[in-house]
Formats: C-alpha cells, structure tokens, sequence
C-alpha cells in the first residue's frame, strides 16, 4: 500500500473513532421542543409612549372612551398598570389615522399627551434588566429547576428557557410578577368611593381591585412601605390550618411598620402585590415585632411561589410575556419518535436507491455516508468539549437539517458518480476515470456547499430558538458532507482500486444522451411562471392575515389531544359560549384526536388576568366529559415579537440572495449569470409561498426557513449548468449561446434530476413521518425543490440567454 494512501486510510479510521468518542461524552442536549418545556421571551414595560388616565382626564377628556377607542383600532396596548395605554404608533406619522378615530377634537386636545409620550427615556431601563436577570435567577434556584437559561436580548428582552417545567400558570406567577410589595392606606370615605367607580378618581388616591371577588378599593396614592424593607417571607398555615405568607421585616422596616400600625389603629391597611389587593385587613393594635402576615384565600401552592418571590426580591421594572412556546412532555416524546422515524426512513430510502443505481460506487457512497452522520455528531461533540458556555442544543428542526443534509451529501456523491461515468464514456481507464472525477466535481460540490451555507449563516444570525438549531445543524452538516465527499469518499474508492475489489464499474443510466431544444420554450415557460407568480401573490394579498402563521400575525395557539377522534365543529360549539368563539380551529387529517386552536388574544403573564389557555381548557373539558383534554403545546407571540420576527425574516432573505448574488458574480465574472439565477430563486419562492397559501397552509418562521434552504440549494443545479456552459463555450469557440446552454442543459439533465430526486426521497420521509411540528416545513421544500429544478432547466440559463439578446439589440 502506497504510503499516502495509507496515511488518508490512517486519518479517516482517526476522523471515525474520535466522532464516535466526542458524539458519546459530549452529546447534543434536548431542545425544549424535544425534553417539553417553556421557552419565554419577557418584555420591558417603560414608560416610552405611554398616556396615564390622570393626564388624559386633566385634558378634559373621558379616559374610558379615549383608551378604548386607540384599543379597539390597534393603536395602543394595554399595560400591566389598569390606567396607562401604550401608543403602537408614531403620533407624527400616523396623526391622520389618530384623528379618524378619536375626532378633531379630541385630537387637539390630546396632541400635548402624545408629544409627552414620544419623550426619550434615561438609561435607568438598560440598568434595570440585568437586575432583573438576577432577580429571575434567584426565583427559578429557589423553585429547584436545573439548566434553566437567562439571557438578555437586545435592550428591553428576557429570554427564560425551563427545560421540563411546563406548568404554565406556575411558571407565570414566579416569571411574569413582578412582585412589587406595597403597603397603602383604604379610604373608607362612601362619597370618594362612588366617585372613583363612577369614572373619576379622586387626587391623590387610585382605584385597585382584590385578588380573590375582584372587588374595588380606593387606596391613597402613596404607598406608605414596600417590599424592600421585607427580610424574610416563609409560607406557613394560621390557627385555621389556612395557607398564608408570614414576613419578618429589617429594623428600618420593623420600625415604619410600628410606626403606621401605632398612627392608624381602626383604620384598614392595603397590602398590594403588583396593583393587587391581596387583602386589607383592619387594624387592631400596634404592630411592633416587626412581623406580619399576609392572608388571601392562598393554596399552599401559591402561598411558596408568593414567599419565593418576596425573599428574592422585586423586578426593577414591570415586564409582561411576550413571546410563549410551551412544550408538554408528551409531545416531546412524539417529536423525538417523529424525528427518529422520519431520519431512519430517510436513511433507508438513500441508501437504496444509491445502491440500486449506482451499484459498487453505491456501496462505497453508502459507507461516506455513514462515515457523515457520525461526523455531524462528532463535530457537535467537539464543540460542546471545546465551548462548553455555547453547548449545542439539538431541536425538531435541527433534527430535520440531520436529515436534509443525509439527501445533500448524497448529492456530492451523485455529481462524483456522475463524473466517473462520463470520464470512462470518454475512454479514460478506471483508476483515471476516478481520479479526474473527483477533480472535475470538485467546483461543483464547493459551490452547492458554500451557497447553502451562505442561507444558512443568514438564518443562524437572524433567526431564534429552534430556527438557530436548524441553522448549525445544517451548517455542521454541510461541512461534514464536504470532507466525506472530497476525503473519505475518495479514499474508499482509492481502497477499492488498490485491493482491486473493483475492476469496472458499472451503473444503471436512465438518462441517455439527450438532445431536447429547453430553450426554444423558454417563452412559453416564462409566460407560465409568470402568471403562477401573479397567482401566488394574489393569493397571499387575498389571505390577508390569514396567510400568517402566529410568528408574524402575532396571537396564540393551543393544541389538545383527545382520547378519541374529536370533530372540529363540536369544538368551535364548545367555545361558543366563550370570548373566544371567533377563535380559528385546525386539524391534521393523520391526528384526528389533536385540535389546534389559534386566538388574537395571548396569555401575557399578568396576575389577575384571565388565561386564555386556562379558559379554553376548561370549556373543552367541560364540554367533553367522556373525554380526557391535554394540552400538547402553547405558542404565543405578541406585537413587538411579532414585528421583530418580520423584520429578522426579511433581512435574512434579503442578505441571503445578496450573499448569493454575490458568490455566483465573482464565481464567474459574469453579474448577468448571477442576476439571472437570482431571479429564478425569486421565482420558486413566489410560487412555493403562493401554492402553500392555495393549500391553507400558514407561513411562519419554519416556511421562511424552508425558503432560504430552497435558495441556498436549488440554486446549485444551476451552478452546475453555468459551470457547464462555461467548459463548451471555452471548447465550442463561436457557437451560438443558445446552443451551448441547450447542450449543457442536455448534458447534466441526469444529475438535475437525480440530485433532486435523492433530496426529495428524505424530504419525503419528513413528510410523512416528521410529525405535524416539521409537516408544513416539509411540503414547502417539496414544492421548492420542484419548482427549482423546473426553473433551473426552464427559466435560469434561458434568462442569461435573453439578457445577451438585449444586451446585443442596445449594442
């Protein structure tokens, strides 16, 4: 055995063994989407563009119907705090709109409360978060959950990860509360009262409501002590084997306590969680221990989450939940099984159809990919050895780019195949035939790498959570296919040619020497993609909101599971009764007994608000009392996530085709190549997002990564007929371009469509096997990888043609 050969042996069995021990002592860990588990990302509530009722009643105006109002179109929130609305809009740019709806009275009047509002903040807010984080942290230590994540992200975000915590209402009230404590003192004065629920508030005093009837109270404004004085809180049972909060207080609070109680014996006092009335107790005697309790029809249960969140102290700044996806572990379970099933599916059905066609360069093809799934395992693994602060999370859609890359290292393997085999049409003995093969396909399987990467490192910077997953498996994937292909695959076959265990090799071709005219069509094909685009945009302008999935038309989602096969009428019956009966139901032809139920309304987090998915629990159950009701998944995203998912989608299309354009100019020195192929990714990406629409599918983060798989892959076959057309221009001298790209398009037909059909065969297996999560997310890469191989036989090379034509008539 020649020396290098036996070194190239050497380093591979090296490359196996130390992917297999990195892939065993450093493994991926389970996504939330996997291990269940919430994933929250929390909102810093400040006081930018807000309007108080105080100074829209100061105005001479009526707040209840000028909050109302700017809610119902749109044009404000709601705020943790009752009395304050958040303006969604810019007051100068919108200020026509503001006026339709509120009158040009009003609007005159208000003008001064909107320019205060539009008022730039300090930097306390930037202070205030990574108080927050700590804050957070000592609530979720004390509530005994392991591999938790708290990280800020921009300058007014949270993102909380609970892996297995999927207690929403439990989690809500240690995350989402704030745990402002306050002590304030009850009017009891009847006329003040009346006044203060009759709309006006009296100065000086502000309305709240009791945490158990809901019940008013009229408390002085100024609070009298707060919860910083607080030294401890433990939960604890009264004479009457009741759940209540006993707290101690430091001596500076132990005194003002005494102090309060002393001056205001007979009187009632508030204490106030988050502008809640927990109870107003009256006051008996002095209180001078520095201890006191806090009594309000608690369970144990909350009684622990309350003490929790007083001895950790209280969030600098209100923050509401903005973005929510809760897994069950239930459904964990069924993703893995899903993902699990659709990988070894896909597998096989590679496998198969490599060894069917392709024979002993199969078989060897066949090994260089088992040689690349363990290496995508073992490249994680080392970088889980080597950044152990940036472990590698492994998701559903991570799982599906394990996948996607088993049909694109096929690929590699088909462009080598496919080389081999013309160099031994062309007389080239085998072990020749080999080694110009490799050379040959060397540019191609560069290019069809890096321009998916290219999409790739765009949805890893824009994209979030489990689209991030997605990204680095597919990147890791990439890069072990590029080394198995260029490396491994080569030395398996340099193994065989020296033992002589191959001594021809012979393949099945379905694909003989075409001779078909493509661009004498292309004029046709391009009034049929036109009108397709046409369609696909009107469609989506029809669909309106509806085309959107919840990460860009904001709202939540809920999906049960039921004993038996539910109907989806019987369910919108059950919520009839409800304010959620305008609610939009789906079901999954294969998983009769599942329901999704999308509302515009999303659970924020607020104390004393109702749950959406609490309520729609309950109706369910109640509806069905034969039935057993799980929640399987709750995802929730609000207006500010919602706009940010938008605007993150848009850069990374926007960038990704740049990026491309980009390459494939420089590639080949010519922008007129690029711009054509550009266009025909555009192409595929009007009518895959049309014909998802058609469909009734909804378009959300996962499709937009679909989309940008579909442009950093399909735009590689039509590298390969550019690379094409550039060998027969350079051999063909002065014949016409419109003869050079038929023949280049003839000439690798065969690998257009097998390197389609070996990708397809695994995106078919996520399909039907990668679960309802990946089921959209599949059927958009079906249809891409359709319409870009339609478009780079029909539509890309006849483009470059049609641009010289043009650019010849000017000259």
């Amino acid at each position: 055995m020649k020396k290098e050969l036996r070194n190239k042996l050497l380093t591979v069995a090296g490359v196996i063994i130390a992917s297999g021990l990195l892939a065993w002592f450093y493994p991926f860990t389970k996504g939330i989407d996997l291990a269940g588990g919430m994933h929250l990302v929390l909102q810093v509530e400040s006081d930018a563009r807000t309007i108080s009722s105080s100074d829209v009643t100061e105005a001479g105006l009526d707040w209840n119907d000028f909050s109302q109002k700017l809610l119902k179109a749109k044009l404000a929130e709601k705020t943790k705090v009752s009395e304050k609305i958040r303006l969604t809009v810019d007051y100068k740019t919108d200020s026509r709109r503001l006026t339709e709806i509120l009158g040009a009275d009003v609007m005159q009047k208000a003008l001064p409360l909107f320019k205060d509002a539009e008022q730039p903040q300090n930097n306390a807010q930037k202070d205030a978060v990574p108080r927050a984080i700590e804050i957070l942290r000592n609530r979720i230590d004390g509530m005994g959950v392991g591999e938790t994540v708290i990280q800020q992200v921009g300058d007014d975000q949270i993102m909380v990860q609970l892996p297995g915590i999927t207690d929403r209402e439990k989690a809500h009230q240690l995350i989402g509360t704030t745990a402002k404590m306050e002590f304030h003192m009850v009017s009891d004065n009847p006329a003040l009262v009346n006044k203060a629920l009759e709309g006006t508030i009296p100065k000086g005093y502000v309305l709240r409501y009791t945490r158990d009837e809901n019940d008013p109270v009229l408390l002085e404004a100024d609070s009298i002590l707060d919860g910083e004085n607080i030294k401890d809180a433990q939960p604890n049972l009264d004479q009457g084997n009741q759940p209540i909060v006993s707290m101690s207080f430091d001596s500076v609070g132990a005194k003002k306590f005494a102090d309060i109680t002393r001056k205001n014996v007979g009187r009632r006092l508030a204490i106030v969680m988050d502008n809640q009335v927990l109870s107003a107790p009256v006051i008996n005697e002095p209180i001078l221990g520095g201890n006191g309790q806090i009594s309000g029809n608690f369970t144990f249960e909350e009684a622990q989450l309350l003490a929790l969140s007083l001895r950790s102290g209280a969030l600098p700044v209100d923050m509401h939940i903005e973005e929510e996806r809760t897994v069950g572990a239930l459904l964990g379970e069924d993703c893995i099984i899903a993902g699990i099933s659709a990988a070894i599916m896909g597998g096989v059905l590679v496998f198969l159809f490599m060894l069917f066609y392709y024979l002993a360069a199969g078989v060897l093809s066949c090994f260089a990919l088992a040689v690349n799934i363990l290496l995508i395992f073992g490249i994680a693994g080392f970088l889980n050895a080597t950044l152990p602060a940036s472990q590698l999370t492994l998701t559903l859609p991570g799982i599906a780019g394990i996948i996607l890359t088993m049909g694109m290292a096929v690929d590699a393997n088909v462009l080598i195949n496919e080389r081999i085999r013309e160099e031994l049409l062309g007389g080239r003995n085998l072990a020749g035939a080999v080694h110009n093969g490799f050379d040959k396909a060397l540019k191609a399987i560069v290019d069809s790498n890096t321009t998916t990467l290219i999409a790739a490192f765009m949805l890893f910077q824009f994209g979030s959570g489990p689209i991030k997953g997605f990204a680095v498996t597919l990147s890791i994937g990439l890069v072990a296919s590029l080394f198995t292909a260029l490396y491994v695959t080569r030395t398996f076959f340099e193994l065989a040619l020296h033992f002589k265990l191959i001594k021809n090799l012979k393949m099945l071709r379905f694909f003989t020497d075409t001779n078909i005219d493509f661009v004498s069509k292309r004029f046709i094909c391009f009034v049929i993609s036109g009108i397709l685009a046409v369609a696909s945009v009107v469609a989506l302008i029809q669909k309106k909101d509806a085309a959107y999935g919840i990460d860009f038309a904001g709202g939540q989602f809920q999906e049960y599971q039921f004993d038996k096969p539910i109907q989806v009428d019987l369910v919108r019956q059950a919520l009839a009764d409800t304010k959620y009966s305008d609610a939009v139901i789906q079901q999954f032809e294969q998983h009769k007994e599942n329901v999704i139920i999308r509302t515009a309304t999303i659970d924020t987090g607020e104390q004393g608000s109702e749950s959406v998915e609490g309520s729609i629990t309950t109706a369910l159950t109640k509806a069905f009392p034969g039935q057993k009701v799980e929640m399987l998944r709750v995802e929730a995203v609000g207006p500010v996530v919602g706009k940010a998912l938008i605007r993150a989608a848009l850069m990374a299309i926007f960038f990704a085709l740049g990026g491309i354009l980009i390459y494939v100019g420089f590639r080949f020195h010519h922008f007129d190549f690029a711009t054509a192929g550009i266009i025909a990714l555009l192409h595929d990406v009007f009518i895959t997002l049309g014909l998802l629409v058609m469909l009734n599918r909804q378009v959300d983060l996962l499709v937009v990564t679909a989309l940008l798989t579909i442009a950093g892959y399909s735009i590689n076959d039509t590298i390969i007929i550019y690379d094409r057309v550039r060998e027969n221009m350079a051999v063909k001298g002065k014949k016409k371009l419109a003869d050079i790209i038929n023949a280049s398009i003839n000439q690798t037909l065969g690998r257009t469509i097998l390197t389609t059909v070996t990708t397809l065969l695994v995106v078919c297996s996520l399909y039907f096997k990668g679960g309802e999560v990946l089921n959209t997310f599949a059927l958009t890469l079906l249809i891409g990888f359709v319409a870009g191989t339609y478009s780079t036989i029909f539509i890309a090379s006849p483009l470059v043609l049609a641009w010289e034509s043009q650019t010849k008539k000017k000259k």
